[in-house]
């Protein structure tokens, strides 16, 4: 899937849907066998038709040989709820970028567009999505539905954060959490987009809400959204740097390829961590670059789908 030169000198969210449309049918043309098999609505059997249902799928031939009514069952026929969860933290927003483009996303922008995607796949199949934001309060809710004005009232969310130049500066991702998980009556499928940027003891709270969750009978999947260019190879232009906490204003200059070793080491042991505590606590662990495309994103979500229903 590859749409990175299309639309460059367009803002990225001027128009969300159609974006999303097309990076899962980029995704589609892009695999060599459909993700739809077992995922899309295959005939299966037929079942009587009730009183008060939907005439949507009564096989009209059918009626007219036998003078009864029946509706026809589908393959993969659920009522999947997936609940998205987006980190709307200060640190998101990372790289700053002049405005948002396709092949030149921040974490945000990434997170954003992948949801959208995931989205445009669950209303294939009727499925209901819910959403929450958090960053320095618990910024906004949408419970699980499959309405198509529910699904453009997440869009338009959406794409407000995508255009969005910067999140909150405190954040307190545990409590927060713990709230969704009080929220989700019934068990669901939650995503989580975070680029797991926090102090050591939030980290630990972290993993007690997501055991909330867990508790509760959800599959969570983490996305540990990064751009791994300049977050974990530090990849910067040789020469004296500042380096700024966007979320505590601290202030560090150093030149860059004198810490370049240790800090990749210093990255890639908490990364491994954060990956360990994800297996302890059975939550699914996956790293998504920025400057990758969706693919990966998308393929979770496919194989989560399958397991989950």
């Amino acid at each position: 899937m590859d749409i990175k030169n299309q639309l460059q000198d367009a803002k990225l969210f001027k128009n969300l849907e159609l974006l999303a449309k097309q990076v899962v049918e980029g995704f589609i043309n892009g695999m060599h066998k459909s993700p739809f098999h077992g995922f899309s609505s295959e005939f299966a059997e037929h079942k009587i038709y009730n009183n008060g249902e939907s005439t949507k799928h009564i096989d009209w031939k059918l009626f007219a040989r036998t003078d009864k009514l029946y509706t026809k069952r589908y393959e993969e026929e659920t009522n999947l709820r997936c609940h998205m969860i987006l980190d709307n933290s200060a640190s998101m927003y990372f790289p700053e970028l002049k405005q948002q483009q396709i092949g030149s996303l921040n974490k945000m922008g990434f997170s954003v567009l992948a949801i959208a995607a995931i989205m445009n796949l669950l209303k294939k199949q009727r499925d209901a999505v819910g959403l929450s934001v958090y960053g320095k309060g618990y910024n906004y809710y949408a419970p699980e539905k499959s309405s198509e004005r529910h699904m453009q009232m997440l869009l338009a969310q959406l794409n407000e954060l995508g255009n969005s130049k910067q999140g909150d500066k405190e954040t307190r991702t545990y409590d927060y959490l713990h709230q969704i998980a009080e929220k989700l009556h019934r068990r669901s499928l939650v995503f989580l987009f975070t680029d797991m940027l926090q102090h050591q003891v939030e980290q630990e709270r972290l993993f007690e809400a997501l055991r909330h969750l867990k508790y509760n009978k959800h599959d969570v999947v983490m996305f540990h959204v990064m751009d791994k260019k300049l977050e974990q190879e530090f990849d910067f232009e040789a020469g004296p740097k500042r380096f700024i906490d966007v979320e505590t204003g601290a202030k560090i200059d150093v030149y860059a390829e004198g810490v370049k070793e240790n800090y990749k080491k210093e990255f890639e042991a908490y990364k491994e961590e954060v990956k360990l505590k994800c297996m302890q606590y059975k939550i699914k662990y996956v790293a998504v670059d920025v400057g990758a495309d969706f693919a990966t994103v998308l393929n979770t979500f496919l194989v989560e789908r399958r397991k989950f229903v």
